[in-house]
């Protein structure tokens, strides 16, 4: 049964930071990317970050660039998702998710297993 883990998530101050990690079980993770996506409540989710299997490439949304950063670490089926200087406007649910293919892809559309995720609330 495919699972994806997410830990990490918390309530931290404005500036702050927290490092997201999402743990993939079997065999779903190989070749394949993995993103990062939020929803605060009212709101649609929205793509955060990308990361391709190799980790050679990534993508980010315009709101998060230069404060998260993603990785991963194949060896141990997870991915990371550092978030510095956060912003009260980054309070959301954080879900990770396993591509349909090693595509870097912005919509939710191409992801196909999703985590049940993690809350982040930063506070200002």
């Amino acid at each position: 049964q495919v699972q994806l883990v997410e830990s990490g998530g918390g309530l931290v101050q404005a500036g702050g930071s927290l490092r997201l990690s999402c743990a993939a079980s079997g065999r779903t993770f190989i070749s394949r990317a993995m993103g990062w996506f939020r929803q605060a409540p009212g709101k649609e989710r929205e793509f955060v970050a990308a990361i391709s299997w190799s980790g050679g490439s990534t993508r980010y949304a315009d709101s998060v660039k230069g404060r998260f950063t993603i990785s991963r670490d194949n060896a141990k089926n997870t991915v990371y998702l550092q978030m510095n200087s956060l912003k009260p406007e980054d309070t959301a649910v954080y879900n990770c998710a396993v591509s349909r293919a090693d595509i870097l892809s912005i919509t939710a559309g191409g992801y196909i297993y999703w985590g049940q995720g993690t809350q982040v609330t930063v506070s200002s």
